[in-house]
């Protein structure tokens, strides 16, 4: 199984076009030693030259298509890898990108949870708006722990897991939450038995997740800040991290903590990282931290072969 980072940023990515907070000034004039990023998405296929899974369709997907060659194996007058996409919840940075694959020339596949199906046809209509263009072909994810497999990459199978998170700020369930507003998905190659766990967005790591992360091979989890108050604190938001459906890197139970409980053979790697995150800067002690502590930072087309 090769899993592809797309883009390893948040939403807005990085730089954020408007923002000048240390790293994104810093990234643009030099001073800051930083890789810029689009916004997160995975693209997983079972070996090299198959056709694989969207995993989040950024407002970025147009720029990633172009930077990532197996996405465009070119073997007809319009072609792509793109078989199907999943959809870990109904946030901008990850269901916008659907309407720039409008041009597709069959309706497009897409699981996604009935909550985000329900969203995206009503808050956001990303799926009514398609319907006037390649059309939509939907999928509910289930939720009770079975496993699933997408028909037109019968290799992988997955598993969804719903995780604490907010729903999308459009969505009317974004202060009380609805089942399925967000998961964390397990990737398995039937072939070899590897998995990989996915979860770009977690407000806390309860039992089962844990579980999920334990037995995986690798797991790509939420990395967006590295301190509760990292946004207050440099006057962007009123909001805490868990405010916005994100659990910190850093202090007492952190997603550190969480990932150093894990088997030594597991690959820690952090994914949707925000602007603000000094992580990002490579010559930061946060980034220090992380390498002593076996974790690793994606960047945009990072592979993962497992």
């Amino acid at each position: 199984m090769r899993i592809t980072v797309l883009g390893s940023g948040a939403g807005g990515g990085f730089p954020q076009w408007n923002c000048n907070c240390r790293n994104c000034a810093g990234v643009r004039d030099g001073s800051v030693r930083a890789k810029p990023r689009t916004q997160s998405s995975l693209f997983v296929r079972p070996h090299e030259g198959a056709d694989g899974v969207l995993f989040n369709a950024s407002p970025d997907v147009l720029e990633q298509v172009r930077s990532c060659a197996a996405l465009q194996p070119a073997r007809r007058l319009r072609d792509t890898a793109i078989a199907a996409v999943v959809l870990v919840d109904g946030q901008v940075d990850h269901a916008t990108g659907l309407l720039m694959l409008r041009e597709r020339t069959s309706p497009l596949p897409v699981w996604c949870t009935e909550a985000v199906a329900a969203d995206l046809d009503s808050g956001l209509p990303v799926f009514g708006v398609l319907r006037h263009y390649c059309g939509v072909d939907p999928h509910a994810i289930p939720l009770d722990g079975a496993s699933f497999t997408l028909p037109a990459v019968p290799d992988l199978t997955l598993r969804a897991l719903p995780v604490a998170g907010k729903a999308a700020p459009y969505s009317p369930h974004r202060r009380e939450g609805a089942p399925g507003d967000n998961i964390g998905v397990t990737i398995t190659d039937r072939r070899r038995g590897t998995s990989a766990f996915y979860a770009p967005g977690l407000m806390e790591v309860s039992p089962p997740v844990f579980d999920a992360m334990h037995g995986a091979d690798a797991v790509l989890v939420d990395g967006t800040f590295w301190t509760d108050d990292e946004m207050i604190r440099l006057g962007l938001s009123r909001h805490r991290a868990r405010d916005m459906g994100h659990l910190a890197l850093s202090g007492r139970g952190g997603m550190i903590e969480w990932l150093a409980r894990l088997p030594p053979r597991t690959r820690r790697c952090l994914i949707h990282v925000n602007n603000t995150n000094p992580i990002l800067d490579e010559d930061s002690p946060e980034r220090a931290a992380l390498a002593q502590a076996g974790i690793e930072v994606c960047e945009d087309g990072m592979e993962i072969v497992l």
